[in-house]
């Protein structure tokens, strides 16, 4: 018999039953059954103390033990058999733990219990956070920098950024006349994004120190480091001029090229001979070559007369020629002189696009000042009259058919230009004539602008529909308007 209350039991070590048992010894005694957990609101991340901060999602093994690990003193006098989540409202601030402990009392008789831990969370922002809201603490500090007046480049780079995620680091983004500034909270990340501008464009990197504080006692130093990253002055359809060295070493190029593209070399082409090369950022710092014109001082020209030319002769060592392109022989003629008789004759890589009649864009060398080393040692007649670069169709109407639209970085603006705005245009132009750039760039589709089919073969490129994104969008009608709140 139970000598509590006198019920037969099994006989056992303690002489009791399981009930008087449980009311006599308490195993939970000692383990705390309400807690804390600290939350950040910001980056949803939970605090392992004493200074960790980890990604935790409701009811995870990961949150599990983070809870257990605050009560762990306490559970090492009974054995844990299982724990698991009680179900809560996930906007209740509330953490519930079910637990199953046994613990051997009396004479050896092994009891086992099951209780309830309840942890309440509680906000607070982690240092990274706060560092990101104070805006000008940082420890970093990127400088991307191109001395071209204009951004094509950028605009590029700034799509390759997004796409590979690369700004969710950064404190802050500052936009100045000549390029980016990128603040990061560790010299890690800031040299993470510095080895990515090398990977992605034609660069050349150089880093420095400052010493803000120094503890003489524990030895430790707090630097602030600045890295400059410098682009390459080329963009896509500059004319550049070749060193002879280098042209020779490239193929017996002529010095005279196209740049067709920047991405992580600069892609020229040799508009008499459809020759093309790659030069990488370690080629261009030892042979370094300029843009013979500005954007600003493309001409447009009509085409007299086109006529393609069939397989040139290679000359010796000559390098690949491209297959994108056709060579073609062109009498043209300048929009602004069309009541003369002032005709240019040139060869142009673009025998695949121009038709007579076409109006093109291109540079005007034969009545140029040319201000360059090399240019102005070449031989006359080695020099063309007219460098063509690109068709030219009606901006206006592309703008009104465009049914797509890219991201952009939230920055800091010192200033907007008149000319940005063009700038970005023209990008947006290069990318549906480029298919190669398109590839490492995400294109979103614009909900805005009706889907038009894409069987008009006389006007300009277009993006085609396979190639774009549907951007998410979030509307009150799905979710009602306390829940659309919550999800953006």
């Amino acid at each position: 018999l139970c000598c509590q209350c006198g019920v037969p039991v099994p006989p056992n070590p303690a002489n009791m039953c399981v009930g008087c048992l449980r009311a006599q010894v308490d195993i939970t005694e000692g383990i705390p059954k309400q807690g804390t957990v600290h939350f950040c609101k910001q980056c949803e991340r939970y605090l392992q103390p004493p200074g960790t901060w980890i990604q935790c999602a409701l009811e995870s093994r990961e949150l599990l033990a983070l809870c257990l690990k605050k009560i762990k003193a306490s559970l090492s006098k009974v054995r844990l058999i299982d724990a698991g989540f009680i179900w809560t409202e996930p906007h209740s601030k509330r953490l519930k733990l079910k637990l199953t402990v046994q613990k051997e009392v009396m004479n050896g008789a092994v009891l086992q219990q099951v209780f309830v831990v309840e942890y309440i969370v509680q906000s607070q922002m982690c240092e990274d956070c706060h560092r990101i809201e104070a805006k000008d603490f940082w420890k970093a500090v990127v400088q991307v920098r191109q001395k071209t007046l204009h951004k094509k480049t950028f605009y590029y780079l700034e799509q390759l950024i997004l796409k590979h995620r690369l700004h969710q680091n950064t404190l802050r983004i500052k936009e100045i006349h000549d390029g980016l500034d990128f603040y990061y909270s560790s010299k890690q990340q800031a040299q993470k994004m510095v080895d990515f501008l090398q990977c992605t464009v034609p660069s050349r990197a150089k880093s420095s120190q400052r010493l803000i504080s120094h503890d003489i006692h524990s030895n430790i130093y707090n630097y602030k480091s600045t890295f400059s990253v410098e682009i390459v002055p080329i963009c896509k359809d500059n004319v550049v001029c070749l060193s002879p060295k280098l042209a020779q070493s490239l193929g017996n190029m002529s010095q005279i090229c196209v740049c067709i593209r920047v991405t992580s070399t600069i892609h020229l082409i040799d508009p008499s001979t459809l020759q093309i090369a790659e030069v990488d950022g370690n080629t261009y710092w030892r042979h370094p070559f300029n843009s013979l014109f500005h954007p600003k001082q493309l001409e447009e020209f009509i085409i007299v007369d086109i006529n393609r030319v069939q397989e040139k002769k290679k000359g010796a060592g000559a390098g690949a020629r491209s297959n994108k392109h056709t060579l073609a022989e062109a009498w043209v003629q300048k929009t602004s002189e069309l009541n003369t008789d002032h005709q240019y004759f040139c060869s142009t890589h673009l025998g695949h696009i121009l038709n007579p009649g076409d109006l093109v864009l291109g540079f005007d060398l034969a009545n140029c000042n040319l201000n360059d080393e090399f240019a102005n040692k070449m031989n006359p007649h080695s020099i063309p009259d007219v460098v063509l670069i690109k068709k030219s169709y009606d901006r206006s109407k592309r703008q009104r058919r465009r049914n797509w639209k890219l991201k952009e970085l939230e920055r800091d603006r010192e200033g907007m230009e008149s000319d940005d705005e063009r700038q970005y245009q023209d990008f947006l132009e290069d990318l549906e004539e480029d298919e190669a750039i398109r590839k490492n760039v995400n294109i979103y589709r614009n909900a805005d602008i009706p889907v038009e089919s894409d069987t008009d073969d006389d006007g300009p490129p277009r993006i085609s529909l396979a190639e774009m994104l549907e951007d998410l969008h979030i509307s009150q009608d799905a979710t009602g308007g306390e829940g659309a709140n919550m999800m953006t």
